[in-house]
């Protein structure tokens, strides 16, 4: 019942706040592109940059000097498995502070569009979903976004698909180590993808789906359909 209580209030809040995405001419626009392991994100960026080269290209967890030693932490320490979703999700919005400080206001302050590899709706997946948080969590959640965004919230997030199965197989195809979260069991990733839906209902006009499952060019050419319009202006 609390759950389903905050829930609403979150979504109602957005729904008398937000709309369709507006552009400020005088700033620019954040636009989130995520999902699950093996969707293929880190390919459609590196196209988008090809294309779109005037944008700011960013990561999470990381994207400023601070939060990249967060991210190295929270990824390649032998103890990051273990920790709970609490620590994890502390974690990565310390790192997201700072790379909304460093990286992100200084761009979309001056005009410039900035496309992050990954964003809070990951925090929502893994932590909130993957690892199972509860109710306790979900609220600060919500607190810490609120701090973390008090000035701007993203614009767009643009979430990317994909299949467990087909993802842990294009994991394994990978080069170098793989780190904890691609090594866990496909419950885990059955759980982020059920939450990101959930963060899609809470933020209706911002969250655009894609089916990662598709060949590359289909996947890039329904991102680029979504983007493209809003990186020309």
């Amino acid at each position: 019942m609390r759950t389903a209580f905050l829930y609403a209030r979150v979504f109602l809040r957005n729904l008398l706040r937000y709309g369709l995405v507006r552009r400020n001419p005088s700033r620019g626009l954040l636009i989130v592109i995520d999902g699950g392991e093996g969707a293929g994100k880190d390919h459609q960026i590196e196209r988008l940059k090809e294309k779109y080269p005037d944008a700011v290209y960013s990561r999470e967890p990381g994207g400023s000097e601070y939060a990249e030693e967060i991210r190295r932490v929270m990824l390649e320490s032998p103890h990051a498995r273990d920790a709970s979703g609490r620590t994890q999700l502390l974690l990565v919005s310390a790192g997201r502070s700072d790379h909304q400080e460093k990286t992100i206001d200084p761009a979309i302050l001056t005009g410039r569009n900035v496309l992050s590899n990954r964003g809070v709706c990951t925090t929502w997946g893994y932590q909130i979903g993957g690892q199972q948080g509860g109710y306790a969590l979900k609220k600060a959640f919500f607190q810490v976004f609120d701090l973390i965004f008090a000035r701007r919230e993203p614009d767009l997030y643009i979430i990317m698909e994909v299949d467990p199965e087909e993802g842990a197989r294009r994991v394994a195809l990978r080069k170098g180590k793989p780190n904890h979260y691609d090594e866990r069991r496909r419950d885990f990733h059955l759980r982020v993808m059920e939450s990101y839906h959930t963060f899609a209902r809470l933020y209706p006009f911002r969250v655009k789906f894609v089916d990662a499952n598709k060949s590359k060019d289909e996947v890039f050419q329904r991102i680029d359909a979504i983007v493209g319009p809003l990186l020309r202006r």
